[in-house]
Formats: C-alpha cells, sequence, structure tokens
C-alpha cells in the first residue's frame, strides 16, 4: 500500500476505535487469549508513541513495511497488547500480521521442556563431581529429590547444603541454553523478517503444538500487509536482526508467575523448575532493555531506561 504513512493521524489526533466483537490473535496454535481493560490500557499509551515514529520506519523501507516487536516475561500480555496493536493499525488502513515467536524453538515444547531440565540436572550432577561433593548418599537423595521434581527447590539447600552445588551449577548450565541458539531457530526469524521487508507476497511459517507429530508449515498471504507484529519473550534478542521497534512489557518474575497462574499457561506453573527458568529470562531481559525503543511498566506507564533500571533494583 503505497504512502499509506502518508494518511496516518498525528499521535494527538488519534483516538482510541470502537473494538470489534472478534480480534485476530497471534499465530501460535492453541494459543486462547483474552483481552482485558488492562490491555487495552497498554495499547492505548503505546499506540501515540509509534505514531510518532511510523511515517519515518515506513518511509525508511521500498516496500513501506515495517517489524514491531512486543517483548516481556511469560504471561505478561505480549499476546493480547500485539493484537490490539494490529487491529488498531488495521483500523487506520494498513495491514497488519501478528507472528508468535513461540513457533521457533528447535524442539516441540514437550521435548524443549524435558531438554531444558535434563541440561539443569546434568550441569547440577557435573557440579557436584567436580566440587568432591557427590557421594552414595546425595545420589539416593537428589534422585529422590528428581523424582518429585523438588531439585530446583530453594529451600532443599537449607536442609541439604550440597544441594546448593547442584543448583548453582545446574542453574549455570540452563543459563548457557535458555534464549540462545542451541534452543532457538533465531536464523529462520531473520529470514522471515528478511523476506517480508524485500516485498514477499507469501511466506511459509512455522506452526507447532507440544507434540512432535504437531509440526507443519503455512503458506501465509502478506501482500497487504504493512506491519508484522512479532510477539515474543526474545524479541529484543541480539541473536536475529530485523526488528524496527521494540516495546518492553515490563514484569517482575513475581508477577510474571502470577500472570502464568491466572492463565493457565502449564500445569506447572508454580513449580521451583519454572520459577527459575524464568528468573533466567527475566534476567535475559533486563541485559537486553537498553536496547528498547518503548518500556511500559506493569500499570502502563511510559519507564525512561534509567527508571526502569530503578523500578527493578527496588523489586
Amino acid at each position: 500500500m503505497p504512502n499509506a504513512f502518508e494518511k496516518l493521524p498525528a499521535a494527538k489526533a488519534w483516538k482510541p476505535p470502537v473494538l470489534p466483537e472478534s480480534i485476530p490473535q497471534g499465530d501460535m496454535p492453541g494459543d486462547c487469549i483474552h483481552i482485558g481493560q488492562e490491555h487495552i490500557d497498554k495499547a492505548n499509551v503505546i499506540f501515540p508513541e509509534l505514531l510518532k515514529t511510523f511515517p519515518q520506519l515506513m518511509g525508511m523501507n521500498p516496500h513501506h513495511r515495517v517489524v514491531l516487536a512486543v517483548c516481556g516475561g511469560s504471561g505478561v500480555g505480549k499476546s493480547e497488547t500485539a493484537s490490539l496493536l494490529s487491529c488498531y493499525l488495521r483500523c487506520l488502513g494498513l495491514g497488519s500480521y501478528t507472528l508468535s515467536g513461540d513457533n521457533y524453538p528447535r524442539r516441540t515444547p514437550q521435548f524443549n521442556d524435558a531438554e531444558r531440565l535434563r541440561i539443569f540436572r546434568q550441569g547440577g550432577l557435573n557440579g557436584l563431581v567436580t566440587s568432591g561433593q557427590y557421594t552414595a548418599e546425595c545420589c539416593d537423595a537428589l534422585r529422590l529429590l528428581q523424582v518429585e521434581e523438588r531439585d530446583a527447590d530453594t529451600t532443599q539447600a537449607f536442609q541439604q547444603p550440597w544441594v546448593a552445588i547442584y543448583q548453582r551449577e545446574g542453574k549455570k548450565a540452563l543459563a548457557g541454553y535458555l534464549g540462545t541458539n542451541q534452543e532457538i531457530e533465531f536464523e529462520k526469524l531473520t529470514a522471515i523478517i528478511t523476506q517480508f521487508k524485500n516485498g514477499a507476497d507469501a511466506i511459509y511459517l512455522k506452526r507447532m503444538g507440544r507434540l512432535e507429530t504437531e509440526l507443519w508449515y503455512e503458506a501465509v498471504d502478506f501482500s497487504a500487509v504493512n506491519v508484522l507484529v512479532l510477539e515474543w519473550t526474545h524479541g529484543n534478542s541480539d541473536h536475529f536482526s530485523g526488528v524496527d521497534y521494540v516495546i518492553l512489557l515490563n514484569s517482575t518474575p513475581s508477577e510474571t508467575l502470577a500472570y502464568r497462574k491466572a492463565r493457565h499457561r502449564d500445569g506447572g506453573a508454580d513449580s521451583p523448575f519454572t520459577t527459575m527458568v524464568l528468573g533466567l529470562e527475566q534476567k535475559i531481559l533486563e541485559m537486553q532493555a537498553s536496547k528498547a525503543n518503548l518500556i511500559l511498566s506493569k500499570s502502563g506507564e511510559v519507564l525512561s531506561y534509567r527508571d526502569y533500571r530503578r523500578y527493578m533494583a527496588e523489586e
């Protein structure tokens, strides 16, 4: 849609549209989103900020195409907010497609969850052996903790000091996997973004469920799409390229865990291991936060990077 950006309203003149009964959501199979007032409030803060920079961003691409990323901790509202932003763009006459980065792990969720746990446990065991703390007694005790899924529970370290070594080294090994090229097909996302920005009319996008047999590709029509909205925890990662504007929806690990429980994201939402994963993902988000174009607090306030650092330090 040539020169579509020239017809965009000024940020101060924009008014939130009346939302349709049904809003198209991201393309993660089986993902069910529930848009609430808190998501609408956040989208209404974000969108005027986008309008300030959209003409410039669209003018930089010969096909007038822009890639946005909405990132943040699991369950923070990325899917809902991204869907609303896409809806607002369509109301202004700009084609928009919401893509879920969760379709691009190297393993289906069932096996990626297992790989995360394997890496943690293998790293922990290696740490015990290296430190000289591995004994037949701790082997038996550790096996019981693993069967009961309590080996990532930090309170166990107070009862059995060697557990602290196991957890520290396991966590270190897990940190070397989460959000890296070992876990995620970043190269495929870069390729998709490149095709989109080069004006591709159709792009094959990956789809996956939780099981190994639930994996397929779908040809998506992009001929009338101006904006690709990527909703994903790792949307601000250095491992891929092509994103023009990054929106970070901030949350602390405790807030993220509460979101997951409320959304029933998975059966082990409050397990010690899941809590560890969320904490590590939070550290990744914090390390990347300085690159975000817009940071929004849990309460929907725009934060400067300095304010963001202060806010996180107080948690």
